[in-house]
């Protein structure tokens, strides 16, 4: 029975032991493999820097903004009547002064004449006591002729005489100022844009006879040209600052101004600052209500840090730019100024010769390691 072990045994034996150590020495390789593939997977890939460094940049905005005339009116009438001529139309060039159209009111005839009459009755009041006073202070000349309270009596009349010649005066003045409304003249020199009346149409004040005006006029050979400039593009504005402008009638041609007003706050809807440029428009090519395209243009003062638009990360944290110090990424946080092209200006901590990521993206995690910078050319 042992011999028979001996024959059998020992080469099964050998051959589970063979099978244990090949086992073996398999799982190991197995393992070594594995360490070298996370090895290679934890391994940072290459990225490319530059040295930050100072310029200076010039830059534009470009915003909608939109010409309105320089001044413009409703005309109404001031008193009531009907029209009883027109001297102008729609698209007519007046002067300041000009007769555009002449009403007539009838009654305001017979208020003027009534005024005169009173007029005319109160003057011949006044003279007569102001005789009859004259008289009695020449009678007082000789003692003891004239009582001293029929000359103060006089004196009374003649001053309530007086008083109410003024009244009636200024009461005629009021009827024949009144009559000279009947005229409706031009108030500035300007373009008659629109006008709502015709020949015998009835007209009056606003809301009592005329709910549309009769005229508009619109000063044109001077515009407004009225822009919101956002709030991070205020400290660039400055009065008699030139700005150019371009409009859809005219596309190839550019037009110019001067900002001439600065509202000096902040619109609380929109943040921005209403800004108006005067254009001068003596041909007339420009109309009030068109919409321009301004070019603002937006110099730097002073040198500032300059990047790539690809350097920076604009996360839900902040804006950062990733710096590259020690073989390690650093989130630095910064604010963005005036862009031109494919770079910004930038501001924070950072000092000139830093070396900062090109591209950058929230894939490299502030800290992580980096194996090897390549210098961008």
């Amino acid at each position: 029975m042992n011999r028979l072990m001996n024959r059998v045994g020992y080469p099964v034996l050998a051959a589970f032991s063979g099978i244990l150590v090949l086992t073996s020495l398999n799982s190991c390789n197995s393992t070594e493999g594995k360490a070298d593939k996370v090895a290679v997977a934890e391994e940072p890939e290459p990225i490319e820097v530059f040295a930050l460094h100072k310029g200076k940049l010039s830059s534009s905005l470009q915003i909608p903004g939109e010409l309105l005339a320089f001044r413009d009116v409703d005309m109404y009438a001031k008193v009531s009547g009907f029209v009883k001529s027109i001297h102008a139309d729609v698209g007519s060039e007046v002067k300041e002064g000009q007769l555009l159209a002449l009403a007539e009111a009838p009654e305001l005839n017979a208020q003027l004449a009534s005024a005169e009459s009173k007029l005319k009755s109160q003057e011949a009041l006044y003279i007569a006591s102001k005789s009859n006073y004259d008289r009695y202070v020449d009678a007082a000349k000789t003692p003891g002729t004239v009582a001293q309270s029929m000359i103060e009596q006089t004196l009374a009349k003649k001053e309530s005489d007086y008083a109410q010649l003024q009244a009636a005066k200024s009461a005629y003045r009021e009827v024949a100022d009144m009559r000279k409304y009947l005229e409706i003249r031009a108030p500035f020199s300007g373009i008659i844009s629109l006008r709502n009346v015709s020949t015998g149409a009835y007209i009056g004040p606003s809301g009592k006879g005329s709910e549309l005006p009769l005229f508009v006029l619109t000063e044109q050979k001077r515009l407004r040209l009225v822009i919101a400039v956002p709030e991070a593009y205020t400290g660039y504005v400055d009065l008699n600052d030139e700005v150019s402008f371009t409009v859809k009638a005219f596309p190839d041609k550019k037009f110019t101004g001067k900002v001439k007003r600065l509202a000096g706050a902040l619109d609380k809807r929109l943040r921005s600052e209403r800004t108006e440029v005067d254009v001068i428009n003596t041909d007339r090519k420009l109309l009030p209500g068109m919409v321009a395209e301004v070019t603002i243009p937006l110099p730097t003062k002073n040198t500032t840090f300059i990047v790539p638009k690809s350097a920076i990360i604009n996360s839900s944290t902040g804006v950062f730019i990733v710096k590259v110090l020690n073989q390690k990424a650093e989130w630095v946080p910064v604010q963005k100024g005036l862009e031109d092209g494919d770079s910004v200006e930038v501001f924070g901590d950072v000092k000139e010769g830093d070396q900062i990521m090109t591209s950058a993206t929230e894939e490299v995690r502030n800290g992580s390691p980096v194996r090897s910078v390549k210098q961008r050319s």
